[in-house]
């Protein structure tokens, strides 16, 4: 006799993904701390300005791969090509360790830049598949929390694994090793479809397949990109344009403050590693808060406050708790004021996230990449910014204007969103 109960393989999946992404982070964060260390310090010898371009050279990689991974994602599929990035993006944290000065540090960051771009956008297209019609704001919460999870924990992880080892090249060792177990993992978990699941039975296809059709897999997937609604959508621009000021106000917390804190605040290695991490852990709270907040103003009030909402509003919160983070010398202080900016910037990424999967139709990981890529063309920019106004306006080195950049950034960001409508798709029913 047929059980008629669900199977729960879309839990498998969802927390598969977020495992990725708990991945994807502390790879992508473990190396501010890495060139903030003394071990570091001691083996490469190396000017600042490129320290802040190797800081930057994984967001240029990132962003430029975008929309080739996504338009990837959908001719090849994201099994086969999200197992290979994450194998690919491990070996080249791997290669971070082995780096023998700027030029061999560069080129394993971009490496590993160019293998992570393409796991959003394949996994935005995975959310569609794989989580219920009315819950895309809590699973793109729950995913998007495992990568908050991996980057809050990268500070103090990769300080703990260079001051228990001693050595700096340990910490990309350890996490390339944990990467490859990961990548085996994911190739054994997940499926592009519910129905091509072997576990997966009818009972849970009919759940996730409440309001979408005949929920069958794609057989002829796009595989040109839609050029002309991106570069002519206002509605996309403004969710570029979010994600942009967004990431260069955000980019701070991972690439700047433990520089603030060790240089400014005069902290040790140890305590700069916990403040930033219980800083990014306060954040943490806000991705959950942010999908069920987005879900329920879209029912009662429609996708387009549904998202807009979370997305404009935070930003301001974030902007305004900056400026009270500069008049605090307290550690805890410092870190509960630099985390309520990571939680008020990261309450409104879940409803940015599912616009994304409102707005692009059947082209969800070539658009999606395409945002996301101009996002972390300011991620990238940050660090230069940054220190463009330091270098002319702190003449008492105290970080505030390089701070006030990024409050002002998260102000521009919360302008863009109100002029986001989720109801609004970049490329019309009847041309997709």
């Amino acid at each position: 006799m047929t059980d008629s109960r669900p199977t729960k393989i879309r839990f498998q999946v969802l927390t598969m993904a977020t495992v990725v992404a708990f991945l994807m982070y502390l790879d992508r964060i473990c190396l501010a701390q890495i060139v903030a260390s003394d071990s570091f310090k001691s083996s490469i010898a190396m000017e600042g300005w490129q320290i802040d371009w190797v800081k930057g050279a994984f967001f240029w990689a990132y962003a430029l791969a975008q929309v080739p991974a996504g338009m990837l994602s959908d001719r090849f599929g994201a099994r086969m090509l999200i197992t290979i990035y994450i194998a690919a993006w491990s070996l080249f944290t791997a290669a971070t360790s082995f780096a023998v000065g700027f030029t061999t540090l560069m080129l394993a960051r971009l490496g590993c830049g160019l293998a992570e771009a393409g796991y959003y956008p394949a996994s935005s297209g995975l959310l569609t598949r794989w989580a219920h019609i009315g819950s895309r704001g809590m699973a793109s919460s729950i995913i998007s929390w495992g990568g908050r999870v991996g980057g809050a924990l990268a500070p103090a992880l990769t300080a703990f694994v260079i001051l228990g080892s001693g050595d700096w090249r340990w910490a990309g060792w350890s996490y390339g090793v944990f990467g490859i177990l990961v990548a085996a993992a994911y190739w054994h978990v997940f499926r592009e479809h519910p129905r091509q699941h072997p576990r997966c039975n009818e009972a849970e296809i009919a759940i996730l397949a409440e309001g979408r059709g005949d929920f069958l897999p794609v057989k002829d997937p796009p595989r040109a990109f839609p050029w002309g609604p991106a570069w002519t959508s206002a509605n996309l621009w403004m969710a570029n344009g979010v994600q942009f000021f967004t990431n260069v106000g955000w980019a701070f917390l991972i690439l700047s403050l433990p520089d603030y804190l060790k240089q400014v605040k005069h902290l040790g290695e140890g305590d700069a590693g916990w403040i930033t991490s219980v800083a990014l852990t306060v954040g943490i709270a806000a991705l959950p808060l942010g999908g069920w907040m987005t879900d329920v103003i879209t029912r009662k009030r429609g996708r387009r406050l549904g998202r807009m909402l979370p997305m404009s509003v935070t930003k301001f919160g974030a902007a305004a708790c900056y400026l009270v983070a500069l008049q605090l010398d307290s550690p805890w202080g410092m870190a509960i004021a630099f985390g309520a900016v990571a939680f008020f910037a990261d309450i409104g990424l879940p409803a940015m996230w599912t616009t994304m999967q409102d707005i692009s139709g059947k082209y969800q990981a070539q658009l999606f990449g395409w945002s996301n890529m101009w996002g972390n063309f300011g991620a990238a920019l940050q660090p230069i910014f940054f220190a463009a106004v330091l270098k002319s306006f702190d003449t008492n080195h105290d970080f505030h204007e390089g701070v006030w950049l990024c409050a002002g950034a998260f102000v521009l960001a919360g302008l863009f969103a109100c002029f986001v409508d989720a109801e609004k798709s970049v490329v019309p029913e009847s041309a997709q």
